[in-house]
């Protein structure tokens, strides 16, 4: 909206037209006119106005008719009636059809120009509050940007603020990846279809965006409504576009303004930002997956009888872990270590295929693992978090534990977890020395040594777990423990 308000006077005589007109171009508002209620729908279809000046009764279609209409096309424009027949109960009629005010006549024309300035000023009063609550909503979603790595967190957070702060229909972002689509976001519900790689050719690195309506915005339609305006802003970051971030509105004539094309660049820079750095985190995140999983199969290759060991117990500490409703960050990490419980074996001399039971010294050589752990993982940084599982997952809760016969407060919850799951998978699996135990009598163990060994408060839910996932297992037609 420019400085210069817009304002359409409605009325079927035309020197009322005319005089109107003159005085208020006279007070600097852009005027134009209309002879009915019809006519002026057409004009409000053509541009937006700021003020409609209407009278109350006249052909084809009447002032209330066309309160009705502006409010069903949920415009922000202003309204005042004017009427020959002014009675209270018309004036109350007109402000619940949304009238702003009334004007009686015959009037002075001093008395329509205050009203009008009046009903100017409101409204542009209340587009200040809209620019000052899209600059709340913009830092707000900038700081949801900001406080995750999470990318479709991010999408989501960047979707829906662009479609409120633009005021749009549907909002929209199209993630590139060396200029192929790897993800889309979409936040409004209306049929509006856009067509992002259309968008994507007419769009050059470092352009701060287009603003289309009418037929140039529908000429980017998809297989579905066509927008009526469209604004656009490529999501760029290191002279690289990374995607574009896409407003549109059904109707042809709601034009963006400068005001919500800066609020969306600055959403698009943002996201872009974050995008990146959500990237970034998801690659640290796989490589650290991926060396754990592969000291993981390096601790197999020491004992082809425990081989798989490390993948079950860390399945059997997150189904604990998720009956204990932890978060998933934490769930993670319990995963993560457990995998690694063994991964101290690497500096055990001790022949771990031996058919038979360990002498007391080879025990107490494997007992070591746990501090041989420790020592491998510490000095690695992102694996540091690690530590407490699988340096601590042999205490007991009697205090009859190893390494240091921790007494069971200061036993870490995650090495709780662990030694319930460890256990579990180490008697319903086949080693050298024995067969695999069956499931019942395994759980029997555990309970009966709830209490002594392991934490009386995980025993049970540890059971309902494992029992439940059994039950999955068996209705998918998959194997479990025996």
């Amino acid at each position: 909206m420019s400085d210069q308000a817009r304002i359409l006077v409605v009325d079927d005589e035309e020197v009322i037209r005319e005089v109107l007109a003159d005085f208020l171009s006279m007070e600097d508002y852009a005027v134009s006119t209309a002879s009915d209620g019809q006519q002026a729908l057409a004009r409000i279809d053509e541009q937006r106005f700021d003020l409609v000046l209407s009278d109350l009764k006249m052909p084809v279609m009447g002032g209330l008719e066309l309160l009705d209409e502006l409010q069903r096309r949920h415009l922000s424009t202003k309204a005042v009636i004017m009427t020959g027949f002014g009675t209270v109960e018309t004036a109350i009629e007109a402000m619940k059809r949304g009238a702003t005010d009334y004007i009686l006549k015959p009037f002075r024309v001093e008395e329509v120009v205050l009203t009008v300035r009046r009903a100017i000023d409101e409204r542009r009063l209340e587009a200040e509050n809209l620019r000052l609550r899209d600059a709340v909503g913009l830092y707000e979603a900038s700081e949801r940007i900001a406080a995750t790595l999470s990318l479709q967190d991010i999408l989501q957070a960047v979707t829906s603020a662009s479609r409120t702060g633009a005021r749009a229909d549907v909002a929209e972002l199209l993630l590139l990846e060396h200029g192929h689509l790897v993800e889309k976001s979409r936040h409004g519900d209306a049929p509006i279809a856009i067509d992002g790689h259309a968008l994507l050719d007419q769009l050059e690195d470092g352009l701060a965006g287009i603003r289309l309506h009418g037929e140039e915005a529908a000429r980017f339609a998809g297989d579905g409504a066509a927008p009526g305006a469209l604004l656009v802003v490529p999501l760029v970051e290191g002279g690289e576009i990374l995607g574009l971030l896409s407003v549109a509105r059904l109707d042809a004539t709601d034009v963006f303004d400068e005001g919500q094309r800066k609020l969306t660049a600055m959403l698009a820079h943002r996201a872009a930002a974050a995008i990146t750095n959500a990237r970034l985190f998801a690659g640290q995140q796989l490589a650290i997956q991926q060396t754990i999983e592969g000291l993981a199969r390096a601790i197999d290759k020491l004992d082809p009888y425990t081989a798989g060991h490390s993948d079950r117990v860390a399945l059997y500490a997150s189904l604990l872990a998720r009956e204990m409703k932890l978060d998933e960050a934490e769930i993670d990490r319990i995963r993560n270590s457990a995998q690694m419980h063994d991964i101290g074996k690497i500096g055990c001399h001790v022949n771990l295929n031996k058919p038979g039971k360990l002498t007391a010294d080879e025990y107490e050589d494997f007992k070591k693992h746990t501090i041989y752990g420790q020592e491998i993982l510490e000095p690695i940084g992102f694996l540091a978090p690690l530590v407490p599982g699988v340096l601590l997952h042999h205490e007991r809760i009697d205090g009859k534990g190893y390494p240091f016969g921790l007494p069971a407060e200061e036993i870490p919850q995650i090495a709780r977890i662990i030694c319930i799951a460890d256990s579990y998978d180490a008697m319903t699996s086949d080693r050298a020395y024995r067969k695999a135990l069956p499931h019942e009598v395994a759980i029997a163990e555990i309970l009966r040594c709830s209490g002594t060994q392991f934490d009386s408060d995980l025993v049970p839910l540890f059971v309902r777990a494992i029992e439940r996932w059994r039950m999955e297992q068996s209705a998918s037609g998959l194997a479990a423990p025996r």
